[in-house]
């Protein structure tokens, strides 16, 4: 597996500890964000994420921000993309099962790193369901296609 990271200024030390967490469990991480704490456009990262995963150069991403709400709003305008901004696990693990997200969100002002690893972790470990739900991604696309 291998997983898009990207994040701003205000959340760099969150990036880099997350990033060192999916290491060691054997994922392959292209890390996109700034390693800079100088103030940054989250929009630009989001954008880079969200384009691997399009692109299938990523199987999914990680976007974190100071909320997690600018970053995956930058993410979900790019085709194909499902970012959903998630501050606990229980919303991580059925915004997988129900809609098929690939970019999962999240702040750094907003959860401290050891729920951050347990929303990663609900996320990465829930699977798509299929079936009732992909009449509604089916919708999801085609208002995405009426957009475009």
């Amino acid at each position: 597996m291998k997983i898009a990271i990207g994040n701003d200024h205000v959340a760099l030390e969150m990036k880099l500890k997350i990033k060192e967490y999916l290491q060691e469990k054997g994922i392959a991480v292209t890390d996109v964000g700034t390693d800079s704490p100088e103030r940054c456009d989250y929009p630009i990262y989001g954008e880079k994420v969200a384009n691997l995963v399009a692109h299938k150069e990523a199987d999914c991403g990680i976007l974190i921000c100071g909320t997690g709400v600018g970053i995956s709003l930058s993410a979900n305008k790019v085709n194909g993309i499902r970012a959903c901004i998630c501050s606990e696990p229980y919303s991580a693990r059925l915004s997988k099962q129900h809609n098929n997200t690939n970019i999962l969100a999240f702040g750094a002002r907003v959860v401290g790193i050891e729920l951050a690893k347990m929303i990663v972790d609900e996320w990465l470990n829930a699977e798509y369901e299929g079936g009732r739900h992909q009449n509604r991604i089916d919708m999801i696309s085609e208002i995405e296609k009426r957009n475009s």
